[in-house]
């Protein structure tokens, strides 16, 4: 009776958490595949040329001018919260990494490492006296390998167009553990109960189903106070391979069940404007949009989780300031630096669910080359009508590491 009651609340948990969690048993969580500089200002910046690498909009390379390398790592935070309960959790990622290289009146080339989706949980269930009744896991990320390459046109110099293609990997794993329940058995009689633990594991990898990668395609315009872009990437099927085991106190394992599941992710487009002021001073305005018209299968397996997961239409709204710092190595540290706002909206794929966040961020130059260290401070809320799904307080820290070497530059002159 206890064990039944139990599983009955591992489920309420489970699946509740599996929605706040944003999508634990689905994709995940999408992180855009966002540097510390576009996380500083509100996920925003997609027309704004001299910034790196962006994932929806890689026409703007062509404007760069030197070969450069970009890291960054993000911490979040989050506590969720519904009917006066509480849980935390934190993680810790690397969204983004590219290399870039200028080649001037012949454009620019672009490989970067981006992560799209990321799914971590770690966590025991236990009851008041104390006895350990399961463990939840999840852990899996989309990665996407992605080249792309920009020109301008070689007559309207203020225009370019770029292409990417993006190669899925990744993986996604799960397990769930149920405890051995001797709380209605007396200490003095524990000894012999039956300690065994029931293990059930989901593990797969990601890829796209029939086609090697998908694309983007974007134009950009870069005038001398006003740039924008537009860019279209394709629709794709990823295919998930899946493999389940039940385990039964880490001696006896039944056989495996295989099982693929297929998402089919609806085509994105992303457009964009800046506005630039007394040179230095940027206002940036960036929009999102992904039409899911069906629902995702969960990894689903056994203790009857919900078999999919209801989707809407994905957008992303960015609004954000920049202040760029000078490049004149002799000007006052203060004035050489860059300083970063923004604020966002986010409908996720998950059916009602969205997110209001806001940032800061700040650009600090190291040396005479232009390598800097970018920080964004992120905050807001996720928050969803349904009574299932727990509302979201965040908190994230993003540093990034922007190198820029001369490779491919013409040696100055020396009079």
């Amino acid at each position: 009776m206890m064990r039944r009651l139990f599983l009955l609340i591992l489920l309420g948990f489970a699946a509740v958490n599996a929605a706040s969690m944003i999508g634990l048993e689905a994709l995940g969580k999408p992180t855009e595949g966002a540097s510390a500089i576009t996380m500083g200002r509100g996920y925003s910046g997609g027309a704004k040329a001299g910034s790196g690498y962006v994932d929806w909009n890689p026409a703007s390379i062509a404007f760069e001018d030197y070969t450069s390398f970009n890291a960054t790592i993000a911490f979040e935070g989050n506590v969720a919260a519904s009917h006066g309960q509480s849980y935390a959790t934190t993680t810790l990622e690397i969204p983004s990494l590219s290399f870039l290289f200028a080649l001037h009146k012949f454009g620019a080339l672009s490989l970067a490492l981006s992560e799209k989706y990321s799914s971590n949980l770690d966590e025991s269930v236990s009851d008041s006296s104390n006895t350990k009744l399961a463990d939840i896991k999840y852990k899996g990320n989309v990665y996407e390998i992605i080249p792309a390459y920009a020109v301008r046109l070689p007559f309207f110099r203020k225009i370019s167009l770029g292409f990417a293609a993006h190669f899925v990997m990744g993986s996604a794993s799960r397990e769930l553990t149920l405890g051995a329940d001797n709380s209605q058995v007396s200490k003095n009689d524990s000894w012999a109960t039956n300690n065994s633990e029931l293990t059930e594991t989901a593990e797969g990898s990601w890829k796209i189903k029939d086609h090697p990668a998908y694309y983007t395609a974007a134009l950009h315009y870069k005038g001398r106070f006003v740039s924008y872009y537009f860019s279209y990437t394709t629709g794709y099927t990823l295919k998930n391979s899946l493999e389940y085991n039940l385990e039964f106190s880490q001696i006896d394992t039944l056989a495996p069940t295989k099982l693929k599941r297929q998402i089919d992710v609806p085509a994105a487009m992303a457009t964009g404007i800046a506005f630039r002021l007394k040179k230095r001073h940027h206002f940036m305005l960036d929009f999102k949009l992904r039409g899911w018209d069906c629902d995702i299968r969960n990894i689903g397996g056994s203790w009857n989780l919900k078999d999919s997961t209801d989707t809407q239409n994905e957008f992303l709204v960015g609004l954000g300031y920049e202040r760029s710092g000078s490049t004149d190595y002799f000007k006052k540290y203060l004035q050489r630096m860059d300083f970063r706002l923004g604020g966002w909206f986010r409908n996720y794929y998950i059916s009602d669910v969205r997110e209001f966040g806001g940032s800061i961020g700040a650009g600090f130059p190291l040396g005479r080359r232009s390598t800097k260290v970018d920080v964004a401070i992120q905050g807001g809320l996720r928050q969803s009508d349904a009574d299932a799904i727990w509302d979201e307080k965040f908190f994230g820290v993003a540093i990034g590491l922007t190198g820029v070497g001369n490779w491919g530059n013409k040696p100055k002159t020396v009079h």
